[in-house]
């Protein structure tokens, strides 16, 4: 059986507040994502994860379209995944009962998703749309806190449970939906972006231990809250990176693209382990004299913003009562994750054990650096999410996407590469893409400044390269091809613990307009 062409090319799109990304996937024999095309383009006409401006809009999810089929000219493109984000998401709890039509049967699968179904009933502000409907826990009779797979199959006459729906503005659904129709493309459906990041970084063990995502993002940082192996609370922050960068360029007086610039390079989110002899010579604006920023001032500046967004997160799990039952601590994961000395300021800040989530745990080995980044957490989530509705055969899965090999020795091109191909970049490389071209001129009057930040990126540069290799090492054995896929699945069936009645549910009741007017 050749796995290649039974499993169909799933497309995430991620439409961010600075960055728009395509990811083509499709997953392989052992149950990972090999993936096959891999395009990203900066973000216009979005704002803290809200499309504002259709048109730019419309032009960035094309160019990243067109660098992720460049990148593997075999690839064909029509229907993609779509996270969604934004201050509009809201949540609420809501429970459900329904009286069993028929107490002599068993309970069936059609009777929890009626049940469900009937959540869509619910009262919503003006406005507003459901997005997901997550179930908790449920009951059965005077049974409580069992969960779906438990009650399949039980008897009783009320069937019931707590309810996670997630809510969106309907303009900002329906601009989402514009937006990805005329760029020619077919939306499969709209996924929270928390949870697919969730799923891209989560294991089998933090469902269990209970653990907080905080995907940091550049417009907004999304929370998702799971304890006892369910969905508690999600949450979308709108602060995030852009603040930031506009923090940076107001308080220390420079170009946007400066400020920028200098919080990804020299950037960290712990002040007092920055150098206060270290300085960033910039240069001056039309013949004026270059100036210099205290490294010391850039770190107060960020470390400011960040325990804002921490202390948001601690009240979003006080407010659920977890703060001492999340055994697996924060997982940090998003663009803002990449801050140095982040994950140090998080556990100092909120009392809890932190990580950088990388979205490796579901990625075949081969790929380069650049997938491997907690960035593109979400995009490979929203492919996990269409590989949950395929292999629960939700919605009646059907894949318009598809990847002709006209030479089967032509390999796809751009940043990443095949399955079969050995990738081991050099250290140069790995350097290259993270500053971009080397920062050392701008710090040559200061060298104690650009010592440090080089040594540690050449520390993180070297172990991540390292961890690649024995990765790829590991998965060539034999004795290790065989993997545990379907704990792997069950992983992603509950985080996107969502029964879906009809195709794009979400879309009932929008009455969107005609788009040839």
């Amino acid at each position: 059986m050749n796995i290649q062409k039974e499993n169909p090319v799933i497309v995430g799109l991620d439409i961010g507040t600075t960055k728009i990304v395509a990811i083509a996937g499709r997953k392989n024999e052992y149950g990972k994502l090999e993936i096959l095309g891999f395009g990203k383009s900066d973000s216009s006409g979005v704002n803290h994860g809200m499309v504002l401006n259709i048109e730019e809009c419309i032009r960035s999810i094309n160019v990243a379209l067109e660098n992720c089929m460049a990148s593997n000219p075999s690839l064909t493109i029509k229907e993609v995944y779509v996270g969604i984000a934004g201050h509009h998401i809201k949540s609420i709890q809501t429970r459900g009962d329904r009286v069993l039509a028929n107490i002599e049967e068993e309970i069936k699968k059609e009777d929890i998703d009626a049940l469900i179904k009937d959540q869509y009933k619910t009262f919503l502000p003006a406005g507003d749309q459901i997005i997901d409907i997550i179930p908790q826990e449920f009951t059965v009779d005077t049974l409580p806190n069992l969960m779906m797979k438990e009650v399949i199959g039980m008897t009783g006459i009320k069937i019931g449970a707590n309810f996670h729906i997630v809510t969106g503005d309907k303009t900002a659904i329906r601009n989402i939906h514009r937006c990805v129709t005329r760029a020619n493309l077919s939306t499969k459906d709209l996924v929270l972006q928390p949870l697919a990041s969730a799923a891209a970084v989560m294991c089998a063990e933090d469902l269990e231990a209970g653990v907080a995502i905080v995907d940091i993002g550049g417009g907004t940082t999304d929370l998702a809250i799971f304890h006892e192996g369910m969905l508690k609370h999600t949450v979308v922050i709108p602060i995030a990176g852009v603040n930031i960068t506009n923090d940076i360029r107001q308080g220390l007086g420079v170009l946007k693209s400066q400020a920028e610039q200098m919080k990804v390079q020299f950037g960290m989110a712990l002040a007092e382990e920055a150098k206060s002899n270290a300085f960033i010579t910039i240069p001056g604006l039309k013949g004026q004299q270059p100036k210099e920023i205290s490294a010391k001032n850039l770190a107060n500046i960020i470390q400011s913003r960040m325990e804002e967004i921490l202390e948001y997160v601690v009240y979003h799990i006080k407010q659920q009562n977890l703060e001492d039952k999340l055994h697996g601590g924060i997982i940090l994961t998003g663009g803002g994750s990449q801050l140095k000395h982040l994950i140090q300021l998080t556990q100092f800040r909120t009392g809890l054990d932190a990580r950088i989530g990388l979205p490796n745990e579901h990625l075949s080995a081969g790929h380069t650096t650049e997938l491997l980044k907690p960035m593109y957490a979400t995009c490979i989530g929203l492919i996990l999410r269409g590989y949950d509705d395929f292999e629960s055969n939700r919605l009646r899965f059907i894949s318009n996407n598809s990847e002709e090999h006209l030479n089967e020795n032509v390999e796809p091109v751009g940043v990443f590469t095949t399955m079969t191909k050995t990738f081991e970049p050099s250290v140069e490389e790995l350097l290259q893409k993270e500053f971009g071209q080397d920062e050392t001129a701008d710090t040559t009057d200061h060298p104690t400044n650009s010592t440090p930040d080089h040594t540690l990126t050449l520390d993180a540069v070297k172990d991540l390269q390292t961890n690649l290799f024995l990765r790829n090492q590991a998965e060539a054995k034999p004795e290790n091809n065989i993997i545990k896929i379907k704990e792997r699945s069950r992983l992603i069936t509950n985080v996107f613990s969502t029964v879906k009645s009809t195709v794009l549910c979400w879309f009932e009741n929008v009455d969107d307009e005609r788009l040839d007017r």
